[in-house]
């Protein structure tokens, strides 16, 4: 005897050999009116459908894919960032969008900057059979893909591009975007920039810091080692780093090459009283720029025209496409907002923070 309010135990998953026994057919004829094969009796066609209706009936997609001549799932598999960060989730979005039309199926994981991680992630998304992979790479050696590539997996890159491994990237212009992040703080009069970063062995840090080095140079600047920082991964690095470069010898404007860093910097400058009188430009936009005050100029990358660039392309593979491989760069935006166009104040920085100038600066 159950127990009173106790669960029914759960239903069987129907069949399709169910459903040809409900609607009088045969397995095969039920098979050609679920997958919507045609020459199928219209009357035979109704009685399936109602039977496959009245049984709850769901397609066994595995099963099918499985009797597939292609070997085709109607999967892919994209491995992001963090699919809760504001970039990665418009780069999901954006894939999806693609994805749908094609009635394919998106399975997406988060490596957190982690390269074991990206590694472990891919290939469980392989072993379970995707058609093709979207990858934001964390780490500088993608090669423990070739295998697979040589095997038949599509694989496209994005906002990254890949290391070790030919494969077509969808990526943002990092380097001409800090070039004009950096040269915008140098048009509103400052000649001491500072430049916050994350891990060094990415190659979107790498390719923005280029940019930051280069508009200093063109513009006949010396840069200082002291106020290039990089490897900040954590709120508390940001928070070290920033007090740091404001206790002796202030820079009056930062360039920040990611959107957490910026946030975080932000973050420090106001708790220092310093987010009205030092410039910043932050490269990647994000929630709440522009109602902060003084609101947060940036180099906004276009992650929805990325991710859609990248499903296209890989789609495009998978459906045989034998183009070269190629790395399309998409363009960038300065969005003036206020924070990168104040002027250089080293005295003001120098009296809240009680930090020694520079003579001569």
């Amino acid at each position: 005897m159950s127990l009173s309010g106790a669960s029914p135990p759960p239903r069987r998953r129907p069949t399709l050999h169910d459903v040809a026994q409900l609607a009088a057919v045969s397995t095969k004829t039920a098979s050609r009116v679920v997958n919507g094969e045609g020459n199928v009796d219209p009357e035979l066609a109704r009685r399936v459908r109602e039977a496959a209706e009245t049984l709850d009936y769901r397609p066994n997609l595995i099963a099918r894919n499985l009797r597939r001549n292609d070997g085709a799932t109607h999967t892919i598999g994209v491995v992001l960032f963090d699919v809760a960060n504001a970039f990665s989730s418009s780069l999901q979005r954006a894939i999806e969008d693609v994805a749908s039309r094609r009635r394919i199926v998106v399975v997406s994981s988060s490596v957190d900057e982690d390269p074991q991680r990206e590694r472990d992630n891919a290939l469980a998304l392989i072993e379970r059979q995707v058609d093709g992979l979207i990858v934001v790479p964390a780490g500088d050696d993608q090669s423990y893909l070739a295998p697979d590539q040589r095997r038949g997996l599509k694989v496209v890159f994005v906002d990254r591009r890949p290391q070790l491994l030919r494969a077509d990237a969808i990526v943002g212009d990092n380097r001409g975007g800090a070039y004009r992040a950096t040269t915008h703080l140098i048009e509103h009069g400052h000649r001491r920039v500072a430049f916050l970063g994350d891990r060094d062995y990415i190659g979107t840090l790498r390719e923005r810091r280029r940019g930051y080095l280069d508009a200093l140079d063109d513009a006949g600047l010396t840069s200082d080692d002291r106020w290039i920082i990089t490897n900040l991964h954590t709120r508390e690095a940001v928070d070290r780093a920033v007090r740091a470069l404001f206790s002796a010898d202030p820079p009056t404007a930062l360039f920040t090459a990611q959107n957490l860093i910026t946030i975080e910097t932000i973050r420090t400058l106001k708790s220092l009283g310093l987010h009205d009188c030092v410039a910043l430009v932050g490269f990647d936009d994000f929630d709440t720029a522009d109602l902060l005050q003084p609101a947060v100029t940036v180099v906004a990358q276009d992650p929805k025209a990325m991710g859609t660039r990248a499903a296209e392309l890989l789609l495009t593979r998978i459906d045989g496409s034998t183009e070269p491989v190629s790395t399309q760069i998409v363009p960038v935006e300065l969005i003036v907002r206020g924070s990168g166009e104040l002027v250089p104040a080293l005295e003001e920085i120098a009296r809240r923070t009680g930090a020694r100038e520079l003579e001569g600066a």
